[in-house]
């Protein structure tokens, strides 16, 4: 019995042995490669990341072939570091310094000399390379940018460093990542997978070809292409139109909240961020303090909304029932409460709703914020329920667009003024700049031109976006899709935007209407404490049935009619029409600068020649 039993555990002994010793050798490659670890070498594969494309299917960002010189130490005999310092315009000084650092590193394992050499820098260099035992090129992608207008939305790409790698562990160094704009907002879809291929090496780590013809060769996985909303043919000419000038322009589809130009002014050619001039001329732009290309104005500069504004203290006296459209205020010389004076450019004489906005009159919305608040038992009262409607335009929020940048402003509340005014004593006259846009108030361009959306719709709007699909499929339907309401009823919105009608047929900025369009738009001036004001303009159009509403600051250039207004009265003509009528007024728009203003002599972004 025991014999037996003895007899049946060394069967099983011997099954289970020999099954799992076919598991490790046939079945599972890992032991494969592990038992080989010696005689082989892991490289990896970059996989080539997704293309973008705008809402037409141009190219916006691509790829191209790049390569890096890598050296092995314990192979290299000689090398010629002045030749191929001449060669690829590369200091010999860091040639030398890449040496050591390989050397330092491992002498029989490749490592980086050069990296990011184009392919005309590799046709110059290849034949060259092959007289060097111990220096080989590994072939990556690069991207590339096809339009550079779209610079600071697009984004780059750059080199994960330590501290990107503390962040995100599971990427290497050396490994690329999006850095800003739509790069870094889609990364983990831009990116794709990486491959490995396994190389038979011998005892000094010489290449001899495929391990077991590369039967575990992982192929890498191609990152998802994305296609934008932006339309580059508006891009391009709205960078055309902000030549010599810093502020910036969007433009938002009221009809599904997709970005049709997020542009900001100056801005930067993507490309030169790109290979291995990339660190010295990323130094270059960070470094420009005044001109600022790296600092997306759109997103991430928040300004006085000024008296586009008016239109939303305008709604919410009608929400409350404060005001009627026909409702008037006399002004003399604009707003009078005791010691305090707000002055005004429109005509003396009864002002009623309407006009208010066509002739921006000071007076009638200092009045109306007055009667809003103190129609509530308290100041505080009041102005917290003032600033409810506010936030419901999406002002003082991030709005959940799908740029991982951006501010959110500021809409002050009483809290604010309890904290700021430490005895409480505040009333409505206090804080009545908030009527026209000034005071505490902060908006950044994407909010202006959301705004504006939402008052071409009447009351309500979708979350903006700049992205549409991803591999063809479109992208979050029910965030996107789902209205957002404000909290001021639809009939209210017809009275003001016939006066922002009037803003471009008898008003303010009369100068930039259009035949055979009908714009609605706000002409707008805002305080800057750092020298001339802003010049504002909001609008869309057509009014029946919008297909764009647009938000233009050019920062220093005076009042909104001056340059805002022209410049947003071009770009919706652009889009609609496709075409321009009034050459004379491009013309002024193209060739004139803001340069002396700044006290530069030029407000365009310029870098050596690499």
């Amino acid at each position: 019995m025991r014999s037996k039993l003895l007899l049946t555990l060394l069967i099983g002994l011997t099954v289970t042995f020999i099954f799992r010793l076919f598991q490790i050798q046939i079945i599972d490659s890992k032991y494969t490669l592990d038992a080989a670890n010696n005689a082989q070498r892991m490289e990896k594969i970059f996989a080539p990341r997704g293309i973008i494309l705008d809402r037409d299917s141009n190219l916006l960002a691509m790829n191209q072939a790049a390569y890096d010189i890598e050296v092995t130490t314990s192979l290299l005999n000689s090398l010629d570091t002045l030749r191929l310092s001449k060669l690829i315009g590369v200091s010999e000084k860091k040639i030398k310094s890449s040496l050591r650092k390989a050397q330092r590193y491992s002498p029989y394992r490749p490592s980086s000399l050069i990296r990011g050499l184009t392919a005309q820098d590799f046709a110059k260099i290849q034949e060259e390379v092959g007289f060097y035992p111990g220096i080989s090129m590994r072939r990556r992608t690069f991207r590339k940018y096809s339009n550079s207008a779209s610079g600071s939305a697009i984004g780059y790409v750059g080199e994960v460093n330590d501290y990107i790698l503390s962040k995100k562990p599971e990427y290497k160094l050396g490994d690329y990542i999006g850095i800003a704009g739509i790069e870094a907002s889609y990364e983990r879809y831009l990116r794709g997978k990486d491959g490995i291929q396994y190389i038979t090496v011998d005892n000094l780590n010489r290449d001899k070809g495929p391990f077991q013809g590369g039967k575990y060769d992982i192929d890498p996985v191609p990152g998802k292409n994305i296609m934008t909303t932006l339309d580059s043919r508006l891009q391009e000419y709205g960078r055309l139109l902000m030549s010599g000038k810093r502020g910036s322009i969007v433009a938002i589809s009221p009809e599904s909240g997709e970005i049709l130009t997020l542009l900001s002014s100056p801005d930067y050619n993507p490309n030169l961020l790109v290979g291995r001039h990339r660190s010295k001329n990323y130094n270059l732009l960070y470094l420009d303090s005044i001109n600022k290309p790296l600092f997306h104005r759109g997103l991430l500069a928040v300004y006085p909304p000024g008296s586009p504004f008016k239109i939303i203290n305008a709604l919410i006296a009608l929400e409350e029932e404060t005001i009627k459209p026909s409702t008037n205020f006399n002004c003399i010389d604009g707003y009078h409460y005791g010691e305090l004076h707000v002055g005004c450019h429109c005509e003396s004489g009864l002002v009623n709703l309407r006009k208010s906005i066509s002739r921006s009159c000071n007076n009638y919305h200092c009045q109306i914020f007055k009667k809003t608040i103190d129609k509530f038992q308290s100041t505080a009262k009041g102005l917290d329920e003032w600033e409810k409607h506010v936030r419901s335009f999406g002002l003082g929020d991030y709005l959940g667009v799908d740029i991982n940048s951006g501010r959110k402003g500021f809409v002050p509340n009483s809290d604010f003024y309890n904290n700021y005014y430490q005895n409480k004593r505040w009333k409505a006259p206090t804080i009545v700049s908030l009527a026209i846009g000034q005071g505490e108030l902060g908006v950044t361009p994407l909010q202006l031109s959301n705004m504006t959306a939402i008052i071409a719709n009447r009351g309500h709007w979708f979350i903006p976006h700049i992205v549409k699909s991803i591999d063809g499929t479109i992208i979050d339907s029910l965030k996107y899709q789902t209205p957002m309401r404000t909290t001021i009823k639809k009939k209210h919105f017809d009275t003001v935007i016939k006066g922002m009608e009037d803003v471009l047929k008898i008003g303010t900025a009369k100068e930039s209407s259009l035949n055979g369009i009908r714009i609605a738009g706000k002409t707008g001036t805002a305080e800057n404490p750092h020298g001339q004001d802003h010049s504002i303009f909001i609008a869309f159009a057509p009014i029946d049935s919008p297909q764009i509403a647009i938000a233009v600051i050019i920062e220093n250039g005076y009042w909104g009619s001056r340059w805002a207004a022209p410049i947003a009265s071009l770009m919706i003509e652009k889009y609609i029409n496709d075409t321009i009528t009034r050459k004379d007024l491009e013309d002024r728009m193209i060739s004139r600068s803001l340069a002396n203003e700044y006290g530069v002599e030029s407000v365009e972004i310029k870098l050596p020649k690499n």
